[in-house]
């Protein structure tokens, strides 16, 4: 029971990651530092994909899978859960590279909408007499 509600666990962690790294920027118009968190998250999960390499989570929650009586999976995280989901035909490589550059492109873009609010709100602030200190 403890090992499966382990790997459960890790994999609501590895979909939590996946959700950080594609759309995480957007939290940093709140919390700028959360910046430092994301970005190399970002790159992280983008390597792992471009490379196709698995993430250690996935072996991770096999083996506590396999430690609670059930059986694992092969292939990574993404293979397993997501494409299913999202792509229902088998992981290529191919298909594997394009989401880890999607992940880039989509992160450029929002970044570069950040960037865009930063500027325009330290325009807006500095028209209105903004804080000298």
């Amino acid at each position: 029971m403890l090992y499966q509600l382990g790997a459960d666990l890790l994999v609501l962690i590895h979909l939590a990651f996946i959700v950080f790294v594609i759309v995480g920027s957007v939290a940093v118009l709140r919390w700028p530092w959360f910046v430092l968190l994301h970005i190399p998250a970002v790159i992280w999960g983008a390597v792992v994909m471009i490379n196709g390499w698995l993430c250690p989570l996935s072996p991770w929650e096999n083996s506590l899978r396999h430690l609670a009586g059930q059986e694992g999976y092969s292939g990574g995280f993404i293979e397993y859960y997501i494409i299913p989901l999202i792509y229902p035909m088998e992981l290529t490589r191919d298909t594997q590279v394009l989401a880890g550059i999607i992940v880039v492109v989509i992160n450029l873009c929002l970044y570069c909408f950040v960037i865009y609010r930063l500027m325009r709100n330290s325009a807006v602030g500095n028209e209105r007499g903004g804080d000298k200190y």
